[in-house]
């Protein structure tokens, strides 16, 4: 997977680099394929830190913000989020499908000579 940081107003250290790679490693194992991935750090005027992930599938971006005391902390809850976000989008994938196959089953005639 290909990760990109930008960090402003902040340095990201070794440490944190690889906290960041281990939690999107467990993005990878829902998703089937990651082309890339943007994490965007900044320093606020409160002394907070918002952080911006975004990730980019085939088929879809998804996107999470969020603000906390450390990056750290801030990753792990928009890691979570965009677990939620990956959640929703495979169950809507998955009723669409499953609402297919029952409109096919229901259109779907047989002849009453018919042998099985």
């Amino acid at each position: 997977m290909n990760i990109r940081y930008l960090a402003r107003g902040v340095k990201i250290n070794e440490k944190s680099e690889k906290y960041i790679e281990k939690r999107l490693k467990t993005l990878e194992k829902i998703l089937d394929e990651i082309l890339r991935a943007e994490v965007e750090t900044d320093l606020d005027k409160r002394g907070k830190f918002r952080v911006e992930l975004m990730v980019y599938t085939p088929h879809k971006k998804y996107r999470v913000e969020e603000t906390s005391e450390s990056i750290e902390g801030g990753i792990d809850v928009a890691v979570e989020d965009m677990k939620d976000q990956i959640a929703k989008d495979k169950g809507k994938i998955r009723t669409l499908k499953k609402r297919g196959r029952i409109s096919i089953k229901k259109k779907m005639v047989l002849d009453e000579d018919a042998r099985f």
